[in-house]
């Protein structure tokens, strides 16, 4: 692949969705690979590494970084939001 081509968006992420490639399935961006695979491989025990020698196309930085994002969106969602305490009665 050459080396020249995008790795995340403009806002930083690193997972693209359009109807034209793969009918919308997210993938990596500039690539052909759906990000399910990666969480296939990795739920199947397969190392990161044979994910990345079985997808050259996706280089390390887009999965270290899917995965940086995927642990803050759920530790974000699974805050409880801050509730002001009630007045006593």
């Amino acid at each position: 692949m050459p080396e020249n081509r995008p790795v995340t968006l403009h806002d930083g992420s690193v997972v693209y969705s359009d109807s034209e490639i793969l009918g919308g399935t997210p993938v990596f961006v500039g690539t052909r690979v759906p990000v399910q695979t990666l969480v296939d491989y990795l739920e199947g025990g397969y190392s990161l590494d044979e994910f990345l020698d079985n997808f050259p196309s996706v280089r390390r930085e887009q999965v270290t970084r899917f995965l940086e994002q995927a642990t803050q969106t759920a530790l974000t969602a699974g805050r409880a939001p801050r509730r002001s305490p009630s007045p006593p009665t």
